[in-house]
């Protein structure tokens, strides 16, 4: 199988190391890829977010599968364009992709479908925002309604500052705080049969204990040993079935990976956010435990054969993953600073990577790094993914020193 992988980042990585061990695997491309990538098969420049420039890669390369990794080319249509040309493709179309494209298409379809989630109300206007702000009190869940790259959404209790970050957006969805802790769930699906994988739980924030402002993700470990046995099967129930469903009923079948992110309250799992394909940093931590073939897997829910599957099989341990990020992120990255340690070695995933003009290896965008690793326990697993930290050194880097501590140590408990 001929695969032609569209993306650069950290899930990118991840992904394009699951398919290179894939034996049905005979040839990957990664475009854009990044330096990591280049190990793992070859990297070819296109436009991502162009569909006529992927579609015609994908043919010019014969591919027998394109996978999209990032969001910005779902919502800009690649999936469909792909397929247009008789390629199966891995990813929504566009229209599916409106799930993580437009927050308030999103609550609309969980309205509709019944699905547990968040009151909210979408503003358009600074006195609708304010309005809805003071209806649900403290603290302030403000999302702009496209996407932000994981950095869109701001919880406060600073009124001002959930105001400023809404007035700034524009368009925005103002949602009632649902406290409990959160989850994230990715789902594999043809749009009919679905099929997930297990629970992670990510970092949102930049520093230690939970503060700081929001980032695309500082860490991620899998499984969750504090979870509900039901969990995944009631999410599945609650969640997911009914949105696939409701998806199929507007004549737009989402295909692909649904992300759910999920807080569970005292009142069950509600549904803080859909995505529209694998998130960054969790895929690090969940693939990194999958046993299974992931190119068959992909293949299977792009051609609508998923349900003739076998089930998933599971490395029996957990995986940790602690990004490093570079100097000035999440508000400004620096780029350019000098990497060593980095190359080459097994767990270290790339994203925002790049070579220097003497071939050098340095930091060329906000997550540099995701330092994986695998162990019988959470404390073993944390151990092996904090010393891939301790061998990598770069100057201003940044990384939490606490990512799943809290779990490690039995501290998490639900309303």
């Amino acid at each position: 199988m001929r695969v032609l992988l569209i993306g650069s980042g950290g899930r990118e990585h991840a992904i394009a190391a699951a398919l290179a061990v894939d034996p049905a695997v005979t040839a990957l491309v990664c475009a854009p890829g990044n330096p990591g990538m280049a190990a793992l098969g070859e990297l070819v420049d296109v436009d991502p977010v162009d569909p006529g420039a992927v579609a015609a890669l994908a043919v010019e390369l014969s591919a027998d599968l394109v996978v999209v990794g990032p969001e910005a080319p779902l919502v800009a249509g690649v999936a469909d364009a792909v397929r247009a040309k008789g390629i199966p493709c891995f990813g929504p179309s566009q229209e599916a992709a409106r799930l993580e494209g437009s927050k308030a298409f999103a609550k609309d379809v969980m309205a509709a479908a019944g699905v547990p989630t968040a009151r909210a109300r979408l503003c358009t206007t600074p006195e609708e925002l304010a309005a809805a702000l003071d209806e649900f009190g403290a603290p302030y869940v403000v999302k702009d309604d496209g996407l932000a790259a994981g950095k869109g959404v701001v919880v406060t209790d600073d009124r001002e500052a959930a105001l400023a970050h809404g007035i700034a957006c524009g368009r925005v969805v103002v949602e009632e705080y649902l406290a409990g802790p959160e989850v994230s769930l990715f789902v594999v699906t043809d749009g009919v049969a679905a099929v997930p994988l297990q629970p992670a739980q990510d970092f949102k924030r930049i520093f230690d204990r939970d503060r700081g402002p929001n980032t695309g993700g500082m860490g991620a470990y899998s499984p969750l040993p504090w979870a509900p046995p039901d969990l995944v099967e009631r999410v599945m129930a609650t969640v997911v079935q009914p949105t696939l469903a409701e998806m199929r009923a507007r004549q737009t079948p989402f295909a692909g990976t649904l992300y759910v992110g999920l807080a569970l309250t005292a009142d069950g799992p509600k549904v803080i956010e859909f995505n529209c394909r694998f998130g960054d940093p969790e895929t690090q931590a969940v693939l990194a435990r999958l046993d299974t073939p992931l190119a068959g897997l992909l293949h299977a829910a792009a051609v609508g054969r998923l349900a003739e599957d076998p089930p998933l099989a599971w490395y029996p341990g957990t995986a940790v993953c602690v990004v490093m990020a570079s100097a000035g992120y999440p508000e400004s990255a620096r780029k350019g600073d000098v990497i060593t340690g980095a190359d080459g070695v097994p767990g270290i995933l790339h994203a925002g990577t790049a070579r220097a003009a003497d071939g050098a290896l340095v930091t060329a965008g906000g997550r540099v790094l995701t330092c994986t690793a695998l162990g019988a326990g959470l404390a073993e697993a944390r151990a092996a993914a904090y010393a891939l930290v301790d061998g990598v050194t770069f100057d201003g880097a940044q990384f939490r020193t606490d990512i799943a501590l809290a779990a490690a140590e039995g501290r998490i408990s639900i309303p």
